[in-house]
């Protein structure tokens, strides 16, 4: 077991600091909507083990735990200063510049008004409805999430769920109930309130309207208050430009996205490599949870030692889609009992990676194995490189890559002996690259495994191309007034 030194001994006094933390990131959340995190690791709704733990996790960066009375300090100053956002306020980084300079009180207060200022001036978050048209896996997820990020200040609001059709009297309660209880995610946290009357869902304070609609443009949106709102198209029933933009057709409606590969001339937007693309077009797609996973650290291992041609292997836990028991179905092999077996698939993740990172066309192929497990997949990227690498050169890379490029929301980075699927469940990551499991033979090729949360990782993907969408339509209204 190893140890940091005298200042990390006193566990019951690491605990106390973080407990002192709590209301002050609470209160910049809800009161001035400042989201505080360290290196990434986001603080807000977080409790002391986990906010010793991100200070931590900071001994990656800086070399050292991030000390917590000193993000105690800044986070005080934050408070006196009257911060105001939206914007990210992440005391690691803060906490660094500032050993940099002058230590006294007076200068963080200035230090923080100005990096809260930048942020806000960069990265400001208007406020922007949102509807979730469909409330499956994929739905609910981004109901918890957006409805976690809910503060007092500006931001996205999910104001509206559609339903498609109705399956009784407790139809409403029973929608309820899963949004509450998940046999993967485990239970909300907070609390879910019913009413049947109204057809509304409370959870946490967030009023969401259920609306029912087997038509997207049968919807009147504005009826409820709703405008200009993006549409999130969780059903994957409509795929299409033409289909998608029935969408828009709706009173209060504004921009769509859809929860998975759209076809045609659909742009599919992979965060962090192509996020452009759901700043221009107002129907786009967030592209499978596969290809999320892979574009990063394939388009980072494009850039640094070129890659020449590759293979994409999935290993992915089974879906909805499959049959329980050995049934019909029209697609090939899917209709066996995916509990009971390992399944060969097709997957186009290959060529919606080579669609978000052009230098990648008509290198890549792939294929996928569906597998008896409920959630989290592994991607293994067997890749030839233009130049000779080593396994310390790729790793070293693709480590760095994790922490300090503008691929770090996107791709973590893990060196563990005992680390297997079960520990990548709740991964905020499109990504996490498995660095002991890293081959390469001396020459060109790299064998490169990426285990990735299909569900919930994927998830926060959509959550970040909807900030993106929101931020586009904040321009835009701009431009029209």
């Amino acid at each position: 077991m190893s140890t940091d030194g005298e200042l990390w001994d006193d566990w019951d006094a690491q605990l106390g600091l973080a407990e002192q933390m709590i209301p002050l990131i609470g209160r910049l959340h809800r009161r001035d909507g400042v989201v505080a995190g360290v290196h990434g690791r986001r603080l807000v709704n977080r409790s002391a083990i986990d906010i010793v733990r991100a200070h931590r996790f900071a001994r990656h960066v800086d070399g050292a735990p991030l000390p917590l009375a000193e993000s105690l300090r800044i986070l005080r100053a934050a408070v006196d200063t009257g911060a105001s956002g939206p914007a990210s306020l992440d005391v690691g980084a803060l906490a660094a510049r500032l050993r940099a300079s002058e230590d006294d009180d007076v200068h963080h207060a200035t230090a923080i008004a100005e990096l809260l200022r930048d942020a806000a001036a960069g990265g400001a978050l208007p406020t922007t409805d949102v509807v979730l048209y469909g409330f499956g896996r994929i739905g609910r997820l981004l109901a918890r999430i957006l409805i976690s990020h809910q503060s007092g200040g500006s931001g996205l609001r999910l104001r509206a769920i559609v339903l498609r059709a109705s399956s009784g009297p407790d139809d409403l309660v029973k929608r309820a109930s899963l949004l509450r209880r998940d046999s993967v995610h485990g239970p909300f946290d907070g609390t879910i309130t019913v009413d049947g009357h109204a057809e509304t869902i409370t959870a946490n304070g967030t009023r969401i309207q259920v609306i029912r609609a087997s038509d997207p443009a049968a919807v009147d949106y504005a009826a409820f208050g709703i405008e200009d709102a993006i549409v999130v198209d969780n059903t994957g029933k409509w795929r299409t430009e033409a289909e998608l933009r029935r969408h828009l057709l709706a009173p209060g409606a504004g921009r769509v996205l859809l929860t998975a590969p759209g076809k045609g001339d659909v742009p599919n937007v992979v965060h962090g490599i192509n996020s452009e693309q759901a700043e221009r077009a107002d129907v786009v797609a967030a592209a499978s949870c596969t290809t999320n996973a892979v574009a990063p650290v394939l388009a980072a291992l494009h850039a640094e030692f070129g890659v020449v041609r590759g293979h994409v292997e999935t290993v992915h836990s089974f879906t909805n889609d499959q049959n329980l028991t050995d049934n019909f179905h029209k697609a090939d092999r899917r209709g066996r009992a995916a509990p009971l077996n390992m399944v060969i698939t097709e997957t186009g993740a290959a060529q919606a990676v080579a669609k978000a990172v052009p230098g990648l066309a008509g290198r890549l192929t792939g294929n996928a194995i569906r597998v008896p497990t409920p959630d989290v997949s592994l991607a293994i990227l067997h890749v030839t490189t233009e130049g000779r690498v080593t396994r310390d050169t790729v790793n070293t890379f693709l480590r760095r890559t994790s922490l300090e490029s503008d691929l770090r929301s996107q791709v973590d980075y893990v060196e563990s002996p005992e680390f297997v699927s079960s520990d990548v469940l709740g991964s905020r990551f499109a990504g996490v690259v498995d660095g002991l499991a890293t081959q390469t033979n001396g020459d060109h090729d790299v064998v490169v495994y990426v285990w990735y949360d299909n569900e919930f990782g994927y998830s926060y993907q959509v959550i970040r191309v909807i900030e993106t969408m929101s931020r586009a339509l904040a321009v835009s209204r701009v431009a029209v007034a």
